[in-house]
């Protein structure tokens, strides 16, 4: 996999996703493989109530040689990528433009007032058309689902730069990766997260 160059300078990436799936794991990995990559990176942070499934957003500017604020302008987001899926929408709301990608994980998470039947939730293909519509790009991945067949559903999130990394909208590498996760962790789980990674970069080049 070869790492291309930034589309646009600052490149302003948007992580959402609700409390529990590794949303920040995932914005301080990518970010960290940035960083390899020569660039200056700002995160910003916003949480819900994160500890009962509130909603949980991480901004991430990338730029060859400045700093910006951690806070990404309304309607400035380029590539919005979501752990559940209809986080995806509520983002595209504020941060979204015509040129906006979206990156999603289909599996979605019920907040109470769906599972006590006061709201609804709409379906999954509700949600892809919406976020097609909002967007000029958008893939889909069943990362939820095939991190449970590796044995952890936290790996959802790995999966999820994977997929980052195989659309090929950021200078990404599996090189880059391995160096960036493999600092803290034992071998096994090194390899379940080599796994993971790779499973994600096939979904989107399938």
């Amino acid at each position: 996999m070869e790492a291309r160059q930034l589309a646009k300078d600052p490149f302003n990436i948007i992580i959402t996703g609700v409390g529990g799936q590794g949303n920040v794991m995932a914005s301080r990995i990518l970010s960290n493989m940035l960083v390899r990559r020569g660039y200056q990176v700002t995160i910003g942070e916003t949480f819900g109530a994160s500890q009962r499934g509130g909603s949980v957003m991480s901004h991430i500017r990338v730029s060859a040689d400045s700093t910006w604020s951690p806070q990404i302008p309304k309607g400035k987001a380029d590539i919005v990528v979501t752990l559940e899926p209809i986080e995806a929408i509520r983002v595209l709301m504020s941060y979204g433009n015509p040129e906006v990608k979206v990156l999603t994980n289909t599996r979605p998470i019920y907040p109470v007032g769906v599972i006590s039947g006061e709201l609804n939730y709409p379906s999954i293909e509700e949600i892809q058309e919406a976020i097609r519509d909002l967007s000029c790009r958008a893939w889909f991945v069943e990362a939820t689902d095939e991190a449970v067949k590796l044995g952890n559903p936290i790996l959802g999130n790995i999966i999820m730069i994977g997929a980052l990394a195989g659309t090929g909208t950021l200078p990404l590498t599996r090189e880059d990766f391995q160096e960036v996760i493999g600092e803290n962790l034992p071998a096994k789980a090194l390899e379940a997260n080599m796994k993971a990674f790779d499973l994600g970069v096939s979904r989107v080049n399938d």
